[in-house]
């Protein structure tokens, strides 16, 4: 069974002769001898170099005392999420699962042999308690495949004890500094070999050549940065710029959804959310007929994302609420119920969920999603200004999301109420997503209104929440009444939700009315 770790980590030039006295560091009590440890790690990747390409390491290791598989997923500079399997001859099926969305269908190989001589101190404080593990590395490198080259060097080491505070590594460093230690040109051992032996240092798989554009320039550079500082320039440029984002971010959270992290699966959705509205505001940027059987796919994993989430989130709400609940007013079983509820929705999402990110429909999407960042279908538009271009596709949603408001304020209480505003919380966050885009080009205007889109967005989300949580509340009633249980509890908790709704109703005519006025588009 794999564990999870954050691995908080720095890196330094070593000219052999070792650390120097680090016991003036504050807080450091003394530093003691680990002794020499011997370890021999094999590093596994496509043969393109994917998982290297971004920033992804998987190894077999033997020696010292966590030998096994190692998957480690960067989280910012200097810091990775590590996850261990036990040693065994094969990759173990978890960590390969957690590798798919970069390797896809292609064949982990092994690519470096790294064999390292890791003499080890320890910091630690007056209390004996670790703040750092220090190591001297000798590293012998061997490439694998690609040549025949190797390469050795030695660095040195610095990784926080779990749970301890980064800022002690900033003392370490300054000791260190003063030392004359500075820190490592690569960003991990891994990337220095691959740079120091035959192959130079990874790059990001080759695509092929998409459909070309017709803005006047090939579709398959013309979403990229066109000046020299990597700014965007065009209207094109500043759409791609976040798509590209957004495809990114599919990519990298597939990891944290496949281990159920907090707030994994929310990302991924509003990501893939981000791109379909992305297709949809800039219609005459993008060639929707590219574009519009991409969004198909991107609703269908939203959608099944969302199975498991809006659940989750509905769940954490009703229970919230019957918590607040005195005593005297929880008649029969209903917390047992609710939560019975909430555990076998959430079973049966899950299972489902990782058999559609081990799917041939969600593989073949992100190499679309791939082909299309590659080669962009860019119309005409895609090539004007973008303080114009973006403005006017901002506004035309803008003015939608107005159209829906009124519409839907205009509907007695009640379903067809419910529904126009549920639009409209849809068009808010469309145009939320729009303003997010033209950021960079437009500047105040568009985060004023980006601003306000995402307060409209919760004001509206509070009341469609309400909606789901009445309909939830009517179908747990029925089932306890069926079985003989009371449903006083229920019905108390539906009526309180209502008053909910009705105080957003009552609210949305003046927030909605200070939305316009300050509206700078």
């Amino acid at each position: 069974m794999a564990d999870t770790k954050r691995e908080i980590e720095r890196k330094y030039e070593s000219d052999d002769s070792g650390l120097p006295d680090l016991t003036g560091v504050a807080g450091v009590a003394n530093v003691l001898d680990k002794g020499t440890a011997e370890l021999d790690a094999t590093y596994h990747d496509t043969s393109d170099l994917r998982l290297a390409s971004a920033r992804v390491t998987l190894r077999h290791r033997t020696g010292g005392s966590d030998a096994g598989w190692h998957l480690k997923l960067p989280v910012a500079p200097g810091i990775r999420d590590e996850i261990h399997a036990p040693l065994s001859d094969t990759l173990p099926d978890e960590l390969a699962a957690l590798a798919r969305s970069r390797v896809r269908e292609g064949r982990l190989i092994p690519v470096i042999r790294l064999r390292t001589t890791r003499e080890i101190q320890h910091l630690v404080d007056a209390d004996g308690k670790l703040l750092a593990e220090l190591s001297v590395d000798r590293v012998r490198a061997e490439r694998l495949f690609g040549g025949t080259g190797t390469a050795q060097w030695t660095e040195i080491e610095v990784e926080l004890a779990e749970g301890g505070d980064p800022a002690f590594l900033d003392k370490v460093e300054k000791r260190l500094g003063k030392a004359g230690v500075r820190p490592s040109k690569s960003a991990s051992k891994l990337a220095r070999a691959l740079s120091e032996t035959k192959g130079g240092k990874p790059r990001p798989k080759k695509k092929a050549a998409g459909k070309a554009g017709t803005a006047g320039r090939p579709a398959a550079t013309a979403g990229e940065p066109a000046v020299a500082a990597g700014k965007p320039v065009t209207a094109g440029d500043h759409v791609m710029a976040y798509a590209r984002a957004q495809r990114d971010a599919i990519v990298e959270l597939d990891p944290a959804v496949r281990l159920d992290t907090e707030e994994g699966v929310h990302d991924m959705r509003v990501a893939t959310r981000r791109l379909r509205s992305t297709f949809r505001t800039f219609g005459k940027v993008l060639d929707r007929t590219v574009t519009d059987p991409i969004a198909d796919e991107l609703k269908w994993l939203a959608g099944e994302l969302g199975v498991g989430r809006d659940q989750e989130v509905l769940a954490e709400r009703l229970l919230a609420a019957l918590a607040d609940l005195p005593d005297t007013l929880v008649t029969g079983p209903v917390h047992d119920r609710m939560r019975s509820w909430a555990d076998e929705s959430e079973r049966g999402s899950r299972g489902r969920l990782l058999g559609v990110l081990d799917s041939e429909r969600y593989l073949a999407l992100l190499d679309t999603l791939d082909a299309f960042v590659a080669g962009p279908p860019l119309l005409k538009a895609a090539a004007g200004d973008p303080e114009k271009v973006l403005a006017k596709a901002v506004h035309k949603d803008f003015a939608k999301v107005a159209d829906l408001i009124e519409t839907g304020m205009a509907q007695p209480p009640g379903h067809d109420r419910d529904l126009g505003l549920h639009e409209a919380r849809k068009k808010a966050k469309r145009t939320r997503y729009a303003a997010e885009v033209a950021q960079p080009a437009l500047g105040k205007p568009a985060k004023t209104l980006l601003k306000s889109m995402k307060s409209l967005q919760t004001l509206l989300g509070e009341h469609q929440d309400s909606v789901m949580a009445r309909a939830t509340l009517r179908e747990l009633s029925a089932v306890a009444h069926a079985a003989g249980e009371s449903a006083f509890t229920y019905g108390l908790l539906h009526g309180r939700e209502e008053q909910r709704a009705a105080a957003v109703e009552a609210g949305l005519p003046e927030q909605w009315q200070a939305v316009k006025t300050g509206a700078p588009l």
